[in-house]
């Protein structure tokens, strides 16, 4: 049996759903995309990369009227962070949990979902603007993003509908046990 770590386990898994989500269901040849999405869902499946952004007293910005305030007071590659975070945090949460952001206080929560999405995708945008460092993601991809926000939040809502359906042949379930 192979000796695998809970990490490596996880990513595998996400690696797996991604790819068979993307490309055999919805048709979406961009290893690069598609690679970016699964890491992303890695990554998230940590709170403490949720709370990445931070202000300057060291407590977690989880608002995203905080973090695009943080972004403005930051140049360059830290600003490009803060905005590829905004990003990541927007695609996640609309793409695997759209229901919490429709239960968001307001007067019209749907406006507030449309609105939530955009500034993920104006996000992406803006970060795609900044050069950044050598191992982060290219400009090229964060715009991809940006212009395919939408697509790809619909992907992460059929990779959450993948895991939680059951497999008929596989037994109770089919979810992953670290």
């Amino acid at each position: 049996m192979m000796n695998e770590s809970r990490g490596e386990s996880l990513e595998r898994f996400f690696s797996g759903l991604t790819e068979y989500v993307f490309f055999s269901r919805m048709g979406v040849a961009d290893t690069e995309l598609v690679d970016y999405l699964s890491h992303l869902l890695v990554r998230f499946s940590k709170t403490d990369s949720m709370q990445r952004v931070r202000l300057k007293t060291g407590q977690p910005v989880t608002e995203i009227i905080e973090m695009m305030s943080e972004a403005q007071n930051r140049i360059g590659v830290a600003k490009r962070k803060i905005h590829r975070h905004i990003g990541d945090f927007t695609l996640f949460w609309s793409g695997m949990y759209p229901e919490a952001l429709r239960e968001l206080p307001g007067p019209d929560r749907s406006d507030q979902f449309v609105s939530y999405c955009y500034q993920g995708k104006l996000a992406y945008e803006i970060a795609s603007e900044i050069e950044g460092e050598e191992d982060d993601a290219p400009c090229e991809l964060l715009r991809r993003l940006s212009d395919d926000f939408e697509m790809c939040a619909y992907g992460l809502r059929e990779i959450r509908r993948e895991w939680e359906t059951p497999d008929e042949g596989a037994g109770p379930t089919n979810l992953l046990i670290l």
